[in-house]
């Protein structure tokens, strides 16, 4: 399986996801904003906001492991 690289976190750009991490973790519903670099210049940072939240965490790139798209809408009608 490929890693999750810049490319395919560009692609998840302003939907919304749950992130797999690498140590088998998961980050539940949130919306992807945007990828910054990080500190001192090393490596990239995901910016996201859990779905109802305005907060803003963030994660290293290199600790997801892969992400899959949700669809709130079905989420709304089973809800």
């Amino acid at each position: 399986m490929e890693s999750f690289s810049l490319n395919s976190a560009k692609s998840y750009l302003g939907k919304n996801v749950n992130l797999h991490l690498k140590d088998g973790a998961v980050i539940v519903n949130v919306h992807l904003v945007r990828i910054r670099k990080g500190g001192l210049g090393k490596g990239r940072l995901l910016e996201y906001m859990p779905y109802g939240d305005r907060r803003i965490g963030q994660i290293p790139l290199r600790n997801i492991a892969w992400a899959e798209m949700l669809n709130l809408s079905l989420m709304e009608i089973a809800g």
